[in-house]
C-alpha cells in the first residue's frame, strides 16, 4: 500500500502523522511511504531522517493525495484539502465531525473512507487514540490557565500554588476522564486548591483513591456547578461525549457571576466546547475576553508541544496504520471491532450514529456498509 503523510496546514500546527520511526516500520512491512517535503522540520525531524527510514520525499500535498491509498494526518482536513480527497481513499486522522457540518459534507461528497482517531476504542471501552492527546491537553490546560491568571495577561494576578502565608488559586475541573485527571495531576503538583466534578460515582471513587486529600471529588449537579463556578479562579472544561458535540455546561449567565478576571480553558473546543461563550481560537491568538473572563479555547492545544505530541500519538496509532496497510481497510475493519468503531464515513454514507443524529444525516449501520 502507498501511505501518504502531508504537512499539516492548520495555523501553528507542527505535529505530523507519522515520525521517521513509524515510516521504517511500514517500509519493513513492504509498504511505500510518501512524506511531504519539510513536513516535520520544525520539530527536529528532517527530510534526511525520513529518507534514512525509507520514505520518499514529495514536494507537494497535491502529489501525495493523488498517489496515496491512505492519508495519515493529525488534524482534520482543512477546506483547501477537501478537493484533494478521492473515492475509496483511506483518511486516518482526528476528525471531530459532530460540530463541523462543512467538513462532514466534504468528506461525504469525496467518497473516501474516513476513520477518526477519536472514536477508535479498546477492549476496556477506552479511547486509545484520543488518550495520548488528552493527556497532553490536560497537562497543558493548567500551564495555559496559570499563564492566563498572570496580571500581565489580563488575569487575576495569581500564582496557582500561592506561597507560604498566601492561599493557592482555586481550580475547578469539569470532567474526570483522561483530560481531567491529567489536568488535576498538574494542578495538584503546582499546589492549587483542586476540585473535580463528574457524574460517574465509580470514576469519582477512582479519582479519590488516586488523589486522596489533594483534590476534592464531587458529583456534578447544576446547582453545585453554579455555586463552584462563581468561586473559582480557573475552570477547565474537560467533558467528552464520544463522537458527539460536548454539552454546554457553563452558561453565559454563570460567567457573569465569576470572579473578575478569572480564566476558563475549554479543552472540549474540538467538539464544540462546554462553555456557552466558547469559540475556537489558535495558538497565534489563543485568548479573548467576555465579561472580564479570559477564554482560552485553542482547538489544537497539543500542537504547542508538537514533538512530544507527535511521538505520543504515533505510539498509539501505528499498530492501526500497519493493520490497515497490511490487510486493506475492509478486512482490517472487519477483523478489529475497535478499529471498526473509528469508521465515521464510508463511501458517501455516515456510519457513526451520533454524527448522523447530530447533523441530520441518515445513518447507515457500519456492518451493513461493510456487508458483514
Amino acid at each position: 500500500m502507498i501511505i501518504g503523510v502531508p504537512k499539516e496546514i492548520k495555523v501553528h500546527e507542527y505535529r505530523v502523522g507519522i515520525p521517521p520511526a513509524g515510516v521504517q516500520e511500514l517500509v519493513l512491512n513492504g509498504h511505500r511511504v510518501l512524506v511531504q517535503k519539510n513536513c516535520a522540520t520544525e520539530i527536529g525531524m528532517d527530510d534526511e531522517d525520513y529518507q534514512k527510514s525509507g520514505a520518499e520525499i514529495i514536494e507537494t500535498a497535491e502529489e501525495i493525495y493523488a498517489l496515496a491509498d491512505m492519508i495519515v494526518k493529525v488534524k482534520e482536513p482543512q477546506p483547501e484539502e477537501y478537493s484533494l480527497l478521492r473515492e475509496d481513499q483511506i483518511l486516518f486522522t482526528y476528525l471531530h465531525l459532530a460540530p463541523d457540518p462543512e467538513q462532514t459534507k466534504a468528506l461525504v461528497d469525496s467518497g473516501c473512507v474516513a476513520i477518526a482517531y477519536e472514536t477508535v476504542t479498546d477492549n476496556n471501552g477506552g479511547l486509545p487514540l484520543l488518550a495520548p492527546m488528552s493527556e497532553v491537553a490536560g497537562r497543558l490546560s493548567i500551564q495555559a490557565g496559570a499563564h492566563c491568571l498572570e496580571k500581565t495577561k489580563g488575569g487575576r494576578g495569581l500564582l496557582l500554588g500561592g506561597v507560604p502565608g498566601v492561599p493557592p488559586s482555586d481550580v475547578l475541573i469539569l470532567g474526570g476522564g483522561v483530560v481531567g485527571t491529567h489536568a488535576a495531576r498538574m494542578a495538584v503538583g503546582m499546589g492549587a486548591n483542586v476540585t473535580i466534578l463528574d457524574r460517574s460515582i465509580s470514576r469519582l471513587r477512582e479519582l479519590e483513591s488516586f488523589f486522596g486529600p489533594s483534590a476534592k471529588t464531587l458529583f456534578s449537579t447544576r446547582q453545585l456547578l453554579e455555586e463552584l463556578v462563581c468561586s473559582t479562579d480557573l475552570v477547565i472544561g474537560a467533558v467528552l461525549v464520544v463522537g458527539a458535540s460536548a454539552p454546554r455546561l457553563v452558561t453565559k449567565d454563570m460567567l457573569k457571576n465569576m470572579r473578575k478576571n478569572a480564566t476558563v480553558v475549554d479543552v472540549a473546543i474540538d467538539q464544540g466546547g462546554c462553555f456557552e461563550t466558547s469559540k475556537p481560537t489558535t495558538h497565534a491568538e489563543p485568548t479573548y475576553k467576555i465579561d472580564t473572563i479570559t477564554h482560552y479555547c485553542v482547538a489544537n492545544m497539543p500542537g504547542a508541544v508538537a514533538r512530544t505530541s507527535t511521538l505520543a500519538l504515533s505510539n498509539a496509532t501505528l499498530p492501526f496504520v500497519i493493520s490497515l496497510a497490511n490487510k486493506g481497510y475492509r478486512k482490517a475493519l472487519i477483523d478489529d471491532e475497535n478499529l471498526k468503531n473509528g469508521l465515521n464515513i464510508y463511501h458517501g454514507k455516515i456510519v457513526f450514529e451520533a454524527i448522523a443524529s447530530e447533523l441530520g444525516y441518515s445513518h447507515l449501520p457500519v456492518n451493513k456498509a461493510l456487508n458483514v
